[in-house]
């Protein structure tokens, strides 16, 4: 992968996590894998919400799904990207 490369998928990266509803689904399967309603009901957010988000950060590679029966359960792909969010969270809250 070239540098130019390198950014790119950088960007990506953050405009799939550009979103404060993104990023807390990513705090939640920081604690491991979580179903649909598991993260409905610990984020207060409507079901179909919840599954567009999760669809924008699967298509970025940021979660994946396994069948967990006839749910599906969504976890972190890498844990790096629970890093770097936690580290953005704790930023901002510093900075403020």
């Amino acid at each position: 992968m070239s540098t130019s490369d390198g950014y790119e998928a950088a960007g990506e990266l953050l405009r799939a996590l550009s979103a404060p509803l993104r990023i807390r689904i990513v705090t939640e399967l920081a604690g491991g894998p979580r179903c649909v309603h598991e993260l409905v009901d610990s984020l207060g957010a409507a079901q179909p919400l919840v599954s567009q988000h999760l669809r924008v950060l699967r298509g970025a590679g940021v979660v994946r799904g396994a069948r967990r029966g006839r749910e599906i359960a969504y976890s972190l792909t890498d844990e790096h990207i629970a890093h770097i969010v936690a580290d953005a969270v704790t930023h901002a809250r510093e900075a403020r």
